[in-house]
């Protein structure tokens, strides 16, 4: 415990070990609301989408009655119609990933600046790490449910298909003149969803493109960031004292979410990753703490760890972590 107190206090006063990231009610100070109320609308969004997403039920029947009976004009319509609302949908969460975006490399321009440590950062600027964190567990979330439902690709396959069967025909415009998705959206559309982890990958190039695009920001402003915020979540998800400051339960399975999401982004962004014996992360601790909680709510998390890093299969992790995260 000692050790983990140290890496959130290094560079920091005395009082640092008693930091406290208030994930529940954390409020904006004067110089963090403007970048706090331009991400707030993307965060508010985000709910909505999430809704959304849980509520996809798909055209599956409509598309096999389509696929059975392939004269059958009305039939034909029928799938149609079911279709093209679902890839409206489709076309919007793609969309928001962008707003999604976007709203990362503003947190992370204002947590990543000089002049203060990452823990100062993320001490001082609760409401703006808050809103990082909401992002993660967003992200994770929606992962979750997209891997769940097949239907998701297999509408949107079905649109394409249909789609590039028209234009050879030149049939029915009238079906596609209001709602075509173009070619290049189409495209762009497909290889997001061809993803396991949609939203996760899209998170990953943008922190990468982050530090490209900021050569006059030490990539170690970034990586640290991320390590730290892992390991506040750790820390206050076995700390007594902090846990019981949670309101709800739900702020454990949030912070292993959050946890879990800068673990991965943290792999992609360093050099040598997040399972190296150097790293900044405790991995051991980290998949440790995962696995003593019930299978159900941290197997998601255990599959992202094990599917989405970058560096998990290089021979620079041990042997240990890798059995770690085998699965049963």
């Amino acid at each position: 415990m000692g050790n983990l107190i140290k890496v959130l206090t290094r560079d920091i006063d005395n009082n640092g070990g008693n930091f406290f990231l208030d994930f529940e009610n954390a409020q904006p100070s004067q110089s963090e609301t403007a970048v706090w109320e331009k991400v707030n609308q993307v965060l508010t969004e985000a709910r909505v989408i999430l809704d959304d997403l849980q509520a996809y039920r798909g055209a599956g029947e409509e598309i096999r009655q389509a696929i059975q009976n392939p004269s059958v004009e009305g039939v034909q319509e029928k799938a149609w119609s079911a279709v093209v609302p679902l890839v409206t949908k489709l076309k919007t969460f793609y969309e928001f990933s962008q707003k999604l975006e976007s709203s990362l490399q503003c947190l992370l321009d204002v947590l990543t600046s000089s002049g203060s440590t990452p823990t100062q950062h993320l001490e001082q600027k609760q409401a703006l790490a808050r809103q990082f964190a909401h992002i993660l567990h967003f992200t994770l979330r929606f992962d979750e449910l997209k891997m769940t439902n097949p239907a998701i690709q297999n509408d949107f396959s079905y649109y394409r298909r249909t789609i590039s069967r028209m234009r050879i025909n030149n049939l029915s415009v009238r079906l596609t003149e209001h709602y075509e998705v173009n070619n290049e959206l189409a495209n762009r559309m497909s290889l997001f969803y061809a993803s396991a982890t949609p939203m996760l990958k899209t998170l990953s190039d943008a922190t990468s493109k982050f530090v490209s695009d900021n050569p006059d920001v030490p990539i170690e402003n970034t990586t640290d960031c991320l390590s730290t915020m892992a390991s506040v979540c750790k820390v206050m998800l076995e700390t007594p004292e902090y846990r019981s400051r949670f309101t709800s339960e739900e702020t454990v399975l949030f912070c292993l979410r959050v946890m879990v999401g800068v673990i991965i982004l943290y792999d992609h962004v360093h050099p040598a990753g997040a399972f190296v014996k150097t790293s900044n992360i405790d991995m051991k601790g980290c998949i440790r703490l995962l696995k003593e909680q019930p299978p159900s709510s941290v197997e998601g998390l255990l599959n992202a760890l094990r599917y989405t890093t970058k560096h998990l299969n290089d021979e620079t992790t041990s042997k240990q972590i890798k059995n770690m995260l085998q699965s049963n």
